[in-house]
């Protein structure tokens, strides 16, 4: 998927981004400890554990046949090849082998895929019974017009929800809850009749989206997203996958569940920069940015915008734009070879804009082999001081003053 701009960058605070995804298998593990129905499994990192975990839930369950299914952050992944149901052992050691160390590429990844580094060995729950399995949609989330959280269901589980969106809009409910009550009986209850339920499987429903509501707020998440629902064939009601999204500016309240962070699904220059204390978003263009303050950082890929280039990152450095900061932020920009021209743009209000500009001629001769046209621009405290320091330095530096100088000077590299 392109890497565009998003929610994500108007609230960075930190090295954490503002949310954090859960494997399908720890968001199972998440919602049955809050007495959510889910889908057994045991997630593997080896065809041999594969057979095993396929034994044990054999003898614990008595399913004969397994579910294969990769453990990666992105939806679709039946569509690419990462779902598959074995019917024994061998099947299972076979297909498990083929899954792990495999670079899945679904809708909702780049062309190169993700490298699957394991997989979660499930049961088969579709087995025969006196009534049809049925698949459900639901998901829970914030609706921000309101302010208030919402369940969003359907009848189309399985499917994608855009595309029931788009074709069949009258098969998707939502129910909004007040936080000072939460979910309420009733409305549950509404959620079960809504999708056509009556009997055990009625009851069964009401609970688990009660419980399902529970566990969203306790966990401080952003998203639930369970595709399917299933009701069995003896109509139980459970999750069979689980796209669980934590807020990860809440994760200061949930040591637990921080620890569950995979950084190997995780852009690596983003990570790399949140371990240095940078607010780093990686974005397709060809103009670095480096900024203090997220403002001025939106202000400034807008002036890149302009001036004809695209921004290639968002990157804020913060308060304290020291040389050893900016010298990490220059490494860090440059990792990206589709980088012609770095911008720096920097307001000095509580730093001074001497010490940037020190900061700035510093880090250039501690690298030594920086490539690309420089353009810097500061404005506030010492800002005339800065730019002599700069115009001085003897580097392949161009400082400017104005925001319309500075666009004038990335066009002028770019073009």
């Amino acid at each position: 998927m392109a890497k565009t701009l998003n929610y994500r960058i108007f609230a960075q605070r930190n090295k954490f981004l503002i949310k954090m995804n859960l494997h399908e298998y720890q968001g199972k593990e998440l919602l049955s400890s809050f007495g959510v129905r889910i889908q057994r499994g045991i997630v593997v990192q080896s065809a041999k554990e594969a057979v095993d975990a396929a034994k044990q839930l054999t003898a614990e369950t008595g399913t004969g046949w397994h579910v294969i299914k990769a453990q990666v952050h992105a939806g679709g992944r039946g569509k690419g090849g990462g779902v598959k149901l074995a019917k024994n052992l061998n099947e299972v050691e076979e297909i498990a082998g083929k899954i792990i160390g495999m670079d899945l590429v679904t809708p909702q990844t780049s062309a190169e895929g993700k490298r699957v580094h394991q997989v979660l060995v499930a049961e088969d729950v579709y087995y025969p019974g006196k009534n049809e399995p049925q698949e459900y949609y639901m998901s829970v989330l914030l609706n921000r017009g309101t302010g208030r959280n919402m369940i969003v269901y359907s009848t189309e589980g399985g499917m994608d929800i855009e595309t029931v969106a788009e074709e069949t809009p009258e098969l998707i409910h939502n129910e909004e809850i007040d936080a000072s009550t939460g979910i309420l009986p009733f409305q549950a209850r509404r959620i079960a009749f809504n999708l056509g339920l009556s009997g055990t499987a009625f009851k069964e429903m009401t609970k688990f989206v009660t419980a399902l509501y529970t566990a969203y707020v306790k966990s401080d998440a952003s998203l639930f997203e369970i595709n399917p629902v299933l009701k069995t064939s003896d109509d139980l009601i459970m999750a069979v996958d689980a796209k669980v999204t934590l807020d990860a500016n809440a994760l200061y309240r949930h040591r637990d569940l921080a620890q569950l962070r995979d950084l190997r699904e995780e852009n690596p220059i983003e990570v790399e920069a949140g371990a240095l204390g940078l607010n780093y978003v990686d974005l397709e263009g060809n103009v670095g940015c480096m900024v203090n303050g997220a403002g001025l950082a939106m202000a400034t890929m807008d002036l890149i915008k302009q001036a004809g280039g695209e921004p290639a990152n968002f990157l804020d450095v913060g308060g304290t734009a020291d040389a050893a900061r900016v010298e990490a932020a220059f490494g860090i920009i440059l990792k990206d070879p589709a980088v012609k021209a770095i911008l720096i743009n920097i307001f000095g209000g509580i730093v001074r804009c001497d010490r940037v500009a020190q900061g700035v001629i510093d880090a250039y001769k501690n690298m030594g082999n920086i490539s690309v046209p420089i353009i810097v621009r500061l404005q506030g405290t010492n800002a005339d001081i800065a730019k002599e320091l700069i115009d001085n330095s003897g580097l392949d530096v161009m400082s400017a003053t104005e925001f319309q100088e500075a666009a004038d000077k990335v066009q002028a590299v770019l073009s």
